[in-house]
């Protein structure tokens, strides 16, 4: 962003130059082009360039006119001109925008303008924004109203060097010559910084005062040697002036964010201002055009204005299209006019501020005061809110996430505070701390938590470190330690990337992970290498894939199990912020599925077994399984920013991520196992099975194995449901697998029969207090298939009532609850309820029973996911839940008192079962025939992590 500054456009030798006031349209105009998105003005940014040569040029005119004219330099004077110039107007715009954004904005992003409005005031923007690692180019989530105040302070601080420098070379005898060398030796030395730290940060290059000096000194050349190009022939100046239109056309057309900035890109927007300006006023005609100065006379406050009011807009409407912004920023003329009028030029003409010194430095200064106080006062206001939402989440958040991570009910009561509060969550920075490198670091530190015999090694970014708390609870249960090998923006994948805050290739990212994988390989084999990543580094699947290979083949070479950490739901917004308005308002600030989790290649790769060595674990879906992501679950706010897990989301999520890479195989389970507990608030334990046995062993006498394809005395052929498995009790098709799970899997034999695996509780009357509620929950992995290889699946979770058992008759009067459905691998599952009688029934069996709409579940096949249903007999309803969320009821009073008692009054027992072919599929099959078809896939398994009933008094 450009500095526009109010001197009058004169030469040197004081003639006024109607073309610079156009040159500072052309240099305005660019910069809205650029910040209004337009297409081929990706490079409109170098309208600061122009800015900073015209300044340097006019400046250093102005005193060296006053050196001629009165025989020195009067700094007061200087500084009082400054002064009432340009912070009357810049103030006005800081007042207007912190007032607009109190309005607009929450808390949390109120109190960064707050400090925003302070440095900008203050003339000091441009290092508060590098010290935040602000990467101007690369545009922002939520960018400040007033980052633009940038370029006036790195004006405002070089002219705080260069007039008093000045002032000092005019007592020479030699005035001029000091003058010439002090311009030569502050240009060369400055674009030598520049070209250093373009290739250290992209940020300092771009935003500091030292790498910008050059332009300044060049303007100043000029200036000191106005008559520069005067004696050229008319036709040469005209061609130089074409020369340099088209090499600030082209800079503006060909540049982008992409571009290393200042660096030597900068020459061309630089040098084609400096010969414009050299060139003389009559060899650029178009310059002179009326409406392109009158750009320029506005172009300060049109400057100072055009950026709240895109930003401002935004904010309050959301993000627009690059046509409305442009519509925007010309409207910001608007108020740029009144300010010109009404602020501008009053002070800058009008005595006694131009008669008096004293008089114009207490106007800049009170342009100063009255911002900086307004800040302060809503900033103070802001931290008030921020720290009253801390104060009463550390007081009354309870036991937040601790339902949903158990895979309970998710609390739904938005007035519990959120945990941690918004305010805390953007402080939450994670744990690693030094163990995760800046992007400018390379040297990594031996960074090992915990002690024990072996290691888990957590290699990647940030969004691998995340995870850390996880891992270190994983490594202390099975005496280990974790190595923590984090790196900001760095992939473990072996591709070059390009790093936003040093705007330039990342070269050391490829340094610091050829380190890595050297230090894993030369080390012992660990017990466990996680890798994750951000999943947006490219675009480009295939480069992904064969990135991820070479990375893989070397980690796999070592003998260790790696685990892909699949990336989390990306918001893409600030959350925190979001929520910090209105924490209590969870739903506003979710976002759509389909945006924050993009297509992953090499998971996909890996889940179909393209990685030899390499498993996955996957908790996106756990975060968001369903087409809207929350921000919030169980009043535990997820995200700490626009994309990582708050610490406190990462511990909750800890035994879940556990659960994956132990089900994989990834990870040895801990022994012993934790005992079974009653999950709190008032539940208690009636039957619990974790699966810890050995691999391939049966179950234990709590267990009931159904054979064959009918009930004793077979009063239903194929279980009534027309399904063409036979059920049998082999551990081929019913077994514990060693990891804590049990596998029901269906087979296809030679002749293309089908077995599989249905199993019931012993016990058949679960009942709760009288009064009270039963809960029936599974934590289940749906058999690994879809509509290509899985028509005919159907795993269902489910409970019957209790007299079923009496001579297995009486269906549907005897009650059924399907607690999880799914067919034919789809990524959809019902609940539902059967009760009274097969024809006219309250249950509606001719339709199939009372049920529910289909619950989308995206990776209910690759991940474990919690099917939930809660009989109430206090309140007469039946719940049902998938992962926390109710999305299903029926009541008493719909199905009739006589209905509810026959079903559920004498109990319930569970069954698990894999089914495959019958009815349910045969309804949603789209082919044609009936199922299971010639390509159903065999020996796909539904995993049960666990099972449990539980019940509680009433209340």
């Amino acid at each position: 962003m450009g500095r526009l500054t109010a001197t009058s456009p004169a030469v040197a030798g004081g003639g006024f130059r109607p073309d610079i006031e156009g040159l500072r349209g052309v240099a305005v105009a660019s910069v809205l082009l650029f910040h209004a998105g337009v297409p081929f003005a990706q490079g409109g940014y170098i309208g600061v360039d122009m800015f900073f040569v015209i300044s340097g040029f006019l400046i250093t005119g102005l005193l060296i006119r006053e050196k001629e004219r009165t025989g020195r330099i009067r700094l007061g004077a200087f500084y009082a001109r400054r002064a009432r110039r340009l912070l009357p107007a810049a103030g006005a715009v800081v007042l207007a925008t912190v007032a607009a954004a109190w309005l607009i904005f929450p808390p949390l992003r109120l109190k960064e303008l707050a400090y925003d409005a302070v440095a900008s005031a203050l003339s000091v923007a441009n290092w508060h924004h590098i010290g935040r690692q602000t990467d101007y180019l690369a545009g922002h989530t939520d960018p400040s109203p007033l980052l633009h105040f940038w370029s006036l302070a790195v004006e405002e601080q070089f002219y705080l060097v260069w007039a008093p420098l000045a002032a000092l070379c005019v007592l020479a005898a030699s005035w001029k010559k000091a003058l010439a060398l002090a311009i030569a030796l502050i240009g060369a030395a400055s674009f030598a910084v520049n070209l250093w730290w373009v290739e250290a940060s992209g940020p300092l290059a771009y935003l500091g005062t030292p790498t910008r000096a050059w332009q300044f000194a060049l303007g100043a050349g000029l200036a000191f040697v106005p008559a520069l190009a005067a004696a050229w022939p008319r036709r040469a100046r005209v061609g130089l002036a074409v020369l340099a239109g088209a090499g600030l056309a082209a800079s503006i057309v060909a540049f982008d964010s992409g571009t290393p900035f200042p660096g030597y890109a900068a020459l061309l927007p630089t040098l084609a201002t400096g010969a414009l300006i050299a060139a003389g006023g009559d060899s650029a005609k178009p310059l002179s055009w009326s409406w392109l100065r009158r750009a320029g006379r506005l172009s300060y406050a049109w400057y100072l204005w055009h950026w709240p009011v895109l930003v401002l807009f935004e904010a309050a409407a959301g993000p627009q299209h690059w046509v409305a912004k442009l519509g925007l920023v010309a409207l910001a003329a608007a108020p740029a006019w009144l300010t010109m009028k009404l602020v501008e030029e009053p002070l800058r003409f009008r005595a006694p501020t131009v008669n008096r010194t004293s008089a114009g430095l207490s106007v800049g200064a009170s342009s100063v005061i009255l911002p900086v106080i307004a800040a302060l006062m809503v900033g103070s206001g802001a931290v008030t809110v921020l720290s009253e939402q801390s104060d009463r989440a550390e007081l009354q958040a309870g036991e937040a996430g601790t339902r949903w991570a158990a895979g309970l009910p998710a609390s739904t009561d938005t007035t519990l505070p959120l945990y941690p509060s918004p305010g805390d969550a953007a402080e939450d920075y994670g744990t690693a701390g030094e163990c995760q490198l800046e992007p400018e670091e390379t040297g990594h530190p031996d960074c090992v938590r915990g002690e024990g015999g072996g290691r888990i090694v957590l290699f990647g970014d940030s969004h691998a470190s995340q995870w850390l708390p996880a891992f270190e609870a994983m490594a202390s249960e099975r005496g280990m330690s974790v190595e923590v090998l984090a790196k900001s923006g760095c992939p473990v994948a072996d591709m070059t990337v390009g790093n936003d805050q040093l705007g330039r290739e990342y070269r050391e990212c490829d340094r610091w992970r050829e380190d890595m994988v050297e230090r894993i390989e030369d080390g012992p084999a660990p017990a466990l290498i996680a890798v994750g990543t951000l999943n947006r580094y490219t675009w480009d699947a295939a480069e992904a894939e064969s990135a991820w290979e070479r990375s893989f083949e070397r980690l796999t070479a070592t003998g260790a199990p790696v685990a892909y950490l699949r990336d989390t739901p990306f918001p893409g917004f600030d959350v925190p912020a979001c929520l910090s308005d209105e924490p209590s308002d969870w739903g506003a600030c979710s976002f759509e599925r389909a945006e924050a989790v993009w297509d992953d290649p090499v998971a996909d790769g890996i889940a179909s077994g393209g990685f030899d060595g390499v498993g996955i674990a996957d908790v996106s879906s756990l975060v968001c399984s369903t087409a809207s992501c929350p921000a919030v679950v169980d009043n535990l706010l997820l995200y700490r920013d626009d994309s990582h897990l708050t610490t406190a989301a990462v511990r909750a999520l800890a035994p879940r991520l556990e659960h994956e890479l132990v089900t994989s195989g990834l990870l040895a389970p801990a022994r012993p196992s934790a005992p079974t507990v009653a999950p709190g608030d008032g539940w208690e334990v009636a039957f619990r099975d974790d699966f810890t046995g050995e691999a391939g062993e049966r179950l234990s006498d709590e267990w009931v194995y159904d054979t064959g394809t009918c009930y004793p005395g077979c009063p239903a052929d194929n279980w009534g449901t027309g399904e063409v498995a036979v059920h049998t009790d082999s551990t081929d098709n019913v077994a514990q697998d060693g990891r804590g799970n049990l596998a029901i899997t269906p087979l296809r034999d030679e002749d293309g029969g089908w077995t599989s695996g249905r199993i019931e509780t012993a016990k058949g009357d679960f009942l709760p207090p009288e009064g009270g509620v039963l809960r029936m929950e599974a934590s289940l992995r749906l058999p690994d298939v879809d509509p290509a290889d899985g028509i005919g699946y159907w795993p269902a979770f489910w409970a019957m009532g209790a007299d079923l058992r009496d001579g297995y008759t009486g269906w549907p009067a005897t009650g059924e609850v399907d607690i999880m459905e799914n067919v034919n691998g789809s990524g959809e599952t019902w609940g539902a309820m059967h009760c009274g009688t097969v024809t006219g029934g309250p249950c509606q069996e001719e339709t199939g029973g009372l049920g529910s709409e289909p619950q989308t579940c995206e990776g209910c096949s690759a991940s474990f996911h919690s099917y939930a249903a809660e009989v109430d007999y206090g309140a007469g309803e039946v719940r049902w839940y998938l992962d926390g969320s109710r999305f299903f009821t029926v009541t008493r009073e719909q199905i009739g008192e006589t209905a509810w008692n026959d079903a559920l009054g004498n109990g319930l027992f569970l069954i698990l079962n894999v089914a495959v072919g019958g009815n349910f599929p045969d309804a949603f099959h789209r082919g044609p025939g009936l199922t299971p078809d010639a390509d159903t896939v065999s020996g796909e398994p539904m995993l049960v992590d666990h099972v449990a009933v539980y019940t509680r008094g009433p209340r």
